[in-house]
């Protein structure tokens, strides 16, 4: 067994990768820190962890006695934390944004502060694992990718890494409220976004560098991407509908067999008709689905569970990855359907 740790647990996240490490059956988890929840039970502020978790928060950590920490800390703060752990030895698998972005100065236009860690920005393996699994197998460092940017690259990853986009791709993205963290806000209020069905940060999402990074990569030039987030009135779940131009003349037949091969031993990603986003929540699952439209327009949807496959379980992946289990140790289970 390997020892871990979750800094910065009082959250969603936090409490998710709880969870999930509570039942890891190579994963003994060690401690769970809030500094405002210090010495208190882990179990009183996640009540579902009760018989699973008997921790106390912790004030800190110092990385003495672990193999792993998961950062579930907000951006700015991890990077005042990586250099130390790192440091110590530990593999680190930060779930903020602070080193997803290769540029710093894409991540001061985007996240509005200077980078100040840029000796392990270089060296983070973004850890999309369906993606970079041998490059994550390798690292001792992997900055956990955002739930948009997972949702959206998982359901265009085949059609970029052929070559096959012609132009703009236009992604309409709608997410649960959980996405927002655990504190609530006027947008998240439930009267105020329970029957409605709102678009928010139209045009600045920071995930949007992030999504172009990755497709950019996979096509081996510059993607242009217009991004568009709404928030929708449940509690986990997204789904992204994109629109796009193919470059060439293909059936959708020919699409479908493409994804088939391309994710042909990805554990965690399924071709569905129309994806389902109950059929994902609780998992680490991803249903991706196309049609054509006319012509060469194609409509590609992508939905999972942002909580998991959007955050908690995708750490756990590439943590899985790190210590070289298969990518489903620890999270083999169907989503919950309801």
């Amino acid at each position: 067994m390997i020892k871990a740790a979750v800094v910065g647990g009082s959250g969603y996240i936090g409490g998710e990768l709880a969870r999930l490490l509570s039942r890891h059956p190579k994963i003994s988890l060690e401690a769970i820190t809030s500094r405002q929840l210090a010495g208190r039970n882990v179990s009183d502020t996640h009540p579902f962890l009760r018989g699973y978790v008997d921790l106390k928060f912790s004030g800190s950590i110092n990385g003495e006695g672990l193999d792993v920490v998961f950062l579930a800390t907000p951006h700015g703060a991890s990077m005042k934390l990586v250099p130390e752990i790192v440091r110590s030895g530990v593999k680190v698998i930060d779930l903020s944004g602070d080193y997803r972005l290769k540029d710093p100065r894409t991540y001061q236009e985007w996240y509005g502060q200077e980078h100040t860690d840029l000796d392990n920005l270089g060296r983070a393996v973004y850890g999309l694992s369906e993606l970079y699994w041998d490059e994550i197998s390798k690292a001792d460092f992997v900055a956990n990718p955002g739930c948009y940017p997972t949702c959206s690259a998982l359901g265009l990853a085949p059609l970029f890494a052929n070559h096959l986009v012609e132009g703009t791709i236009i992604i309409d993205a709608k997410s649960g409220t959980s996405g927002a963290g655990i504190e609530p806000t006027k947008a998240t209020h439930h009267p105020n976004c329970g029957g409605s069905v709102n678009p928010y940060k139209v045009g600045r999402h920071r995930h949007t560098p992030e999504i172009a990074q990755t497709l950019s990569r996979l096509q081996g030039h510059t993607a242009e991407v217009v991004f568009t987030p709404h928030l929708i009135p449940v509690v986990r779940g997204m789904l992204c509908t994109m629109y796009l131009k193919l470059n060439d003349d293909l059936t959708k037949q020919e699409l479908l067999d493409m994804y088939t091969e391309f994710f042909r031993r990805k554990r965690f990603v399924r071709m569905t008709d129309v994806p389902w986003t109950p059929a994902v929540i609780g998992s680490n699952h991803c249903e991706v689905g196309l049609e054509m439209v006319g012509g060469r327009n194609v409509v590609v949807m992508s939905t999972i569970d942002n909580l998991v496959k959007g955050g908690a379980g995708q750490a756990v992946q590439n943590c899985n990855a790190m210590f070289g289990w298969p990518e489903e140790t620890g999270l083999d289970f169907p989503g919950l359907g309801v």
